[in-house]
């Protein structure tokens, strides 16, 4: 008899199953042996190892969908009402509001809350809980560093990437932002691109609020300031269109191409006018166009940027950004792709004298041009590697700049809280940020927004919030420092200063050049033939002698001025010096009388007591 014993286990305390297949055998590793480790080597006796009890592990990986969210808000018309009560029918509303007010708990409950509203009233009548106290006490802030932290970034929806060409806030408070999305580069753009532009809610950058169609990518963008709902952009092949977001994502109307510009409308701006429905845009195409929003057929003005001021389109410069300040509603100035400034009055009586002035200094296009929101006379303009700032008086030269930077820069704007302050892109990615107060060689704050260039930037009303468009469509919305957006108590005044000691440092130069470029003309005159010609051949080189020389003599005028102050200064010291030992002279004389007469034999004299 054979005896047999079976183990039986259950299936699941084996733990987990094996599978096992059969598989030749592999040489992984071949390590040939080393002689000279057998010395190192050392026997462990006993020696222990635990296999069985290892902690088990175990990884697991999950890759979780995008959850986009959505923002709803709900529209409260009519509530309150019984579903057998029709709040649109006047009789029925009537009806109900008569049978309520008959029922007694009605009348109860609102004579117990009108004795309650009536002692918050009386309360609210005796003490004023919003009374401020400290009103004409100045708030002492803190000298912090300057700072900006970056809130939302709203990047493009598409796959092929666009350049955020403009930024346009909304005029109502900081809730929206408009962004004109565009290809510039004209050659490597794809016919699968995206043509629509965004407007986003600042809160949600997952999803734009509103989609804007136009037949032609949007070059600019722009609210109009007095109603929040219209909106006005210039468009890549020359068209005007014109949006009401009540109305729809598609153009409620367009401009007749035979009549728009002949090339991307780089600038819009809206007009002050009683109507509120008038604009005006610039091209570099050369010409500026005023338009109507009630009838966008055909422009209803029209100007040719030729300096000649023979109106002809051939000689035009292109205009690619535009200024206009309502509390000067006949000027407008115009920047254009040669680098000059082109002051304008619209109100003149022919086309020729519409141009005023010609301000040159750049030496590329001018990409921002801004008037001081505090200083109209004085603007701002951005192209090549510098930004410069002007005054209306002078048109030589401007009268302060910033260093070479080596990256160009793309866009610029003041501040609206803060005459000093000012911000400018790069093509780096960087926002400079200005503060003339505090630094002019340098910027206050220099951001590394983004790896790509920025193209835009744009400041909302309040001075806190800015946003920068780069080159693939990321806008970036950042939060600025209170010290950036917090006007100081004197700044008005030390701007004031600055401005006027830099234009009239610009006039005196200007005139001293005029002077001596017509001394040197006089004796070039005078010289004769060869040494006259000689003199034409250096001209240039003259000029730049005469714009050094012209320096350096105002630098040693207010140097002399200052050494001629420091003399007077040290004359009036010594003589109060002389004076102040003078008096102390007599102080001692008039001493030493007093101790005479209190002790006469030192002087030799007979006491009294003697003489008794």
């Amino acid at each position: 008899m054979e005896i047999v014993y079976v183990y039986t286990k259950k299936r699941l305390e084996f733990g987990r199953q094996c599978n096992f297949s059969d598989r030749p055998a592999e040489l992984h590793v071949d390590l040939a042996p080393d002689d000279k480790l057998v010395h190192d080597f050392i026997e462990k006796d006993p020696c222990d190892s635990g296999i069985q009890c290892a902690q088990e592990m175990s990884e697991h990986e999950v890759n979780t969908e995008r959850f986009e969210s959505e923002s709803r808000g709900v529209n409260h018309v009519e509530g309150g009402w019984p579903k057998d009560v029709n709040p649109q029918e006047v009789e029925q509303t009537i009806r109900y509001r008569k049978k309520v007010e008959k029922d007694e708990m009605y009348v109860n409950t609102i004579l117990q809350l009108g004795s309650v509203m009536e002692h918050c009233i009386r309360q609210n009548n005796a003490i004023d809980i919003y009374e401020e106290y400290f009103n004409d006490t100045t708030q002492e802030s803190a000298e912090e560093p300057s700072s900006a932290k970056t809130i939302n970034v709203f990047r493009d929806p598409n796959e092929i990437k666009r350049t955020a060409t403009h930024l346009s806030w909304y005029p109502d408070g900081a809730k929206k932002l408009a962004v004109a999305y565009s290809n510039l580069e004209f050659q490597r753009s794809s016919p699968d691109t995206s043509l629509d532009s965004y407007i986003w809610d600042i809160e949600n950058p997952n999803k734009p609020e509103m989609t804007l169609k136009p037949v032609s990518p949007l070059v600019c963008l722009e609210y109009n300031p007095k109603d929040s709902h219209i909106l006005m952009g210039g468009c890549y092949n020359g068209q005007i269109a014109y949006w009401d977001t009540r109305k729809g994502s598609q153009p409620v109307e367009l401009s007749l191409v035979e009549h728009s510009h002949r090339d991307p409308v780089y600038k819009v701006i809206w007009l002050q006018s009683k109507t509120g429905t008038e604009c005006f845009t610039a091209s570099t195409d050369g010409q500026v166009l005023w338009w109507d929003t009630r009838k966008l057929g055909e422009p209803t003005e029209k100007l040719i940027l030729d300096p000649t001021k023979k109106m002809n389109i051939d000689n035009a410069l292109g205009a690619i950004s535009l200024e206009y300040e309502p509390t000067m509603p006949t000027k407008f100035m115009v920047g254009t792709e040669q680098g000059s400034v082109v002051n304008c009055n619209r109100k003149a009586k022919t086309p020729a004298d519409k141009i005023v002035a010609l301000y040159t200094g750049h030496h590329g296009p001018i990409y921002a041009l801004q008037r001081n929101p505090f200083f109209p006379k004085n603007f701002l303009t951005v192209g090549d590697w510098t930004a410069r700032i002007w005054s209306e008086d002078i048109r030589e030269s401007s009268i302060m700049w910033t260093k070479y930077h080596t990256s160009y820069l793309t866009d610029g704007c003041w501040s609206p809280v803060r005459p000093a302050v000012f911000f400018t892109t790069k093509m780096d990615g960087t926002l400079d940020v200005w503060d003339y107060l505090f630094k002019q060689k340098e910027p206050t704050l220099s951001l590394q927004v983004c790896d790509e260039a920025l193209h835009s930037v744009r400041v909302q009303d309040n001075g806190r919030w800015l946003a920068c468009g780069s080159h693939s469509g990321t806008t970036t919305l950042l939060e600025l420092s209170d010290g950036l957006c917090v006007m100081p108590r004197n700044e008005k005044v030390l701007v004031t200063a600055m401005f006027e000691r830099e234009t009239k440092r610009e006039k005196i130069l200007e005139s001293r050049h005029r002077e001596m470029r017509l001394k040197e003309r006089s004796k070039s005159e005078q010289g004769g033939g060869e040494e006259h010609a000689d003199r034409e051949g250096e001209g240039d080189e003259e000029e730049e002698d005469l714009v050094a020389r012209a320096e350096k003599e105002f630098y040693e005028a207010i140097e002399a001025e200052k050494k001629d102050r420091a003399a007077k200064e040290a004359k009036r010291n010594e003589a109060l010096k002389k004076e102040n030992e003078l008096q102390g002279e007599v102080i001692m004389e008039e001493e030493g009388e007093e101790k005479v007469n209190g002790h006469p034999e030192k002087d030799g004299g007979t006491p009294d007591n003697a003489t008794e």
